[in-house]
């Protein structure tokens, strides 16, 4: 029951996060109740484009993290929770958490307020791929808000045909605008 209620308030700490609301400012797990991993874009410096660590796409991988998100899109909060693996990484703003039954893979899908359409993707470090996507509204629970229209970077890992890891990372700011 323990281990219920803190997913409960770990993942309504990610709500809080999850589609550009609040300051960023969202309370960290305790380190016994969550595995602690790096992250792909943990580095101070911005990836450079020729990295030899990074690796390419695969096209599979892409493909279903697009129907993740589709699915959720759509309400369905049921079938885009069997797009996890189990046990699974998330992290949404919060120290990464690991989802082991698939009540707690809907509990998470259930606890993102906005929809998603896949805009772009880009590689990363360790079999992490990055995607962009355009926040949207979506039937059921979530609530987007004033988040709906903009964009949220996760970095992703599958094996398996499954998402192993969702980790949020930070949204790229705009340029600096150049005068004409």
């Amino acid at each position: 029951m323990r281990s219920t209620a803190w997913l409960a308030s770990a993942i309504g700490a990610l709500a809080i996060g999850a589609c550009g609301g609040g300051d960023g400012l969202v309370p960290k797990a305790s380190p016994d109740s969550a595995e602690r991993r790096p992250s792909p874009t943990s580095t101070s410096q911005p990836a450079q484009p020729d990295e030899p660590d990074k690796e390419k796409l695969d096209p599979a991988d892409v493909k279903i993290v697009r129907a993740w998100a589709d699915t959720l899109r759509r309400g369905d909060v049921r079938a885009a929770a069997r797009y996890f693996a189990l046990p699974s990484i998330v992290a949404n703003g919060t120290a990464p958490i690991r989802l082991k039954t698939r009540s707690q893979a809907r509990f998470f899908n259930r606890a993102l307020p906005c929809g998603a359409k896949l805009i772009q993707t880009e590689p990363a470090a360790s079999g992490f791929f990055i995607a962009t996507f355009r926040l949207t509204e979506r039937p059921g629970d979530g609530e987007c808000g004033n988040g709906a229209g903009g964009t949220a970077r996760t970095a992703f890992r599958v094996r398996g045909e499954q998402i192993t890891d969702w980790l949020r990372v930070q949204d790229i700011p705009p340029g600096p605008e150049t005068l004409s």
